[in-house]
């Protein structure tokens, strides 16, 4: 498990990852407006990444599981090298106390989608099984802040003129 530093900063982490998809993509694509987003995992002094394979995956889950953590994602909508709108949202997230021999029915079940969220779980799926609490947006949790941006959107103040 690839363990970052810095729960502090994890939703600056996210805000930053965000904004750099947004101005890489809006650098392509003069005048158009271009969404980005990204997501961090914190759990007490750790930041986790994508778990690179299943072992990784059980990892992750023994270490988050009994316990809380939060989910921080950022959006950010660029035109020609220009903020136009960004935010962070933080979910948090209570994971069950759940046996190993659960957690190894769980990664059969998952398959490869234990790799490819942070954490070794998509909470739209069988991952809802791991929690007993979960607090906050689900869009955000699911990795996009989407009500702060239709907010945003229906406001009209990123149209030109």
């Amino acid at each position: 498990m690839e363990a970052k530093s810095g729960v502090a900063d994890a939703a600056g982490v996210a805000q930053h990852l965000a904004r750099a998809k947004a101005e890489a993509i809006a650098a392509l694509l003069p005048g158009r407006l271009v969404l980005g987003a990204d997501q961090t995992l914190a759990n007490r002094a750790k930041r986790l990444s994508k778990p690179g394979d299943r072992a990784q995956a059980a990892e992750q889950l023994r270490v988050l599981r009994g316990r809380t953590h939060e989910l921080h994602s950022a959006l950010a909508l660029v035109r020609d090298g220009e903020t136009i709108f960004s935010c962070v949202d933080t979910a948090k997230l209570t994971m069950r106390d759940f046996s190993d021999r659960f957690l190894n029915s769980y990664l059969d079940m998952a398959g490869d989608t234990a790799m490819s969220s942070v954490g070794g779980y998509q909470l739209e799926s069988i991952g809802i099984h791991l929690f007993e609490r979960v607090e906050g947006d689900y869009f955000t949790i699911l990795g996009l802040p989407l009500l702060p941006l239709l907010t945003f959107l229906r406001q009209g103040k990123f149209v030109d003129g």
